[in-house]
């Protein structure tokens, strides 16, 4: 089990990386194309990540990005509802 401070660390990083996509994690879950266990499941994807510290720093440096870094676990999701929001 990860610890609480990993958790609150990653799911920060999975917040920021909605604003990068220019996807609002929160609007699309009470708009029901997200479900909370989804979101649930991205934060534990990015436990997962060998480039978490990488991912800080591209952060740090982008306000947006057409798509997420190559090494991140939840660029699947963030397209498909980049997808349903806009397409």
């Amino acid at each position: 089990m990860q610890s609480t401070a990993t958790l609150k660390r990653h799911a920060d990083l999975v917040d920021r990386m909605d604003g990068t996509q220019g996807v609002d994690l929160e609007e699309r879950m009470m708009a029901g194309k997200l479900r909370p266990e989804e979101r649930s499941d991205a934060v534990l994807a990015c436990t997962g990540c060998a480039n978490a510290e990488a991912c800080v720093h591209w952060q740090g440096r982008t306000e947006t990005a057409e798509a997420t870094p190559d090494y991140c676990r939840n660029a699947e999701m963030f397209d498909r509802l980049k997808l349903d929001q806009f397409g």
